[in-house]
């Protein structure tokens, strides 16, 4: 068997970084104060070696919120109410109740809003 040269053969996986971090910092806190730093960090959903060296080298910390458009969040909460309504005439009917004619006129309305939603979402995201 011929033993290949480690640096001939071809290498998969992760790539290599440009700037490799290997140097290690250490910090000597209280319990009290490690809790709260793991708290901040997660709070920026950072790691803890994120946020302290974020913290070090720039004294502040870019808070990565994910704020959702009150247009999604109103669509949203119109497809749960949606849901629920749906759960109840279903629950009704695999029980082997008939649907009144108030309950279909409402499941004609509510099909109707669903297609307006639709409709709603697609030039949202257009």
């Amino acid at each position: 068997m011929e033993r290949k040269d480690l640096k001939s053969r071809k290498r998969s996986g992760r790539p290599i970084k440009a700037e490799k971090r290997n140097q290690l910092l250490s910090l000597k806190c209280t319990l009290a104060e490690r809790d709260l730093i793991k708290i901040k960090a997660n709070s920026a959903r950072l790691s803890i070696s994120e946020y302290l060296r974020e913290l070090a080298l720039t004294g502040k910390i870019d808070m990565r919120m994910k704020a959702l458009p009150s247009e999604i969040l109103s669509i949203t909460a119109i497809l749960n109410h949606m849901a629920a309504n749906l759960n109840q005439i279903a629950r009704k009917r695999n029980s082997n109740d008939e649907l009144t004619v108030i309950e279909r006129a409402e499941l004609k309305v509510q099909s109707m809003r669903l297609k307006e939603l639709a409709g709603e979402v697609k030039t949202y995201f257009l």
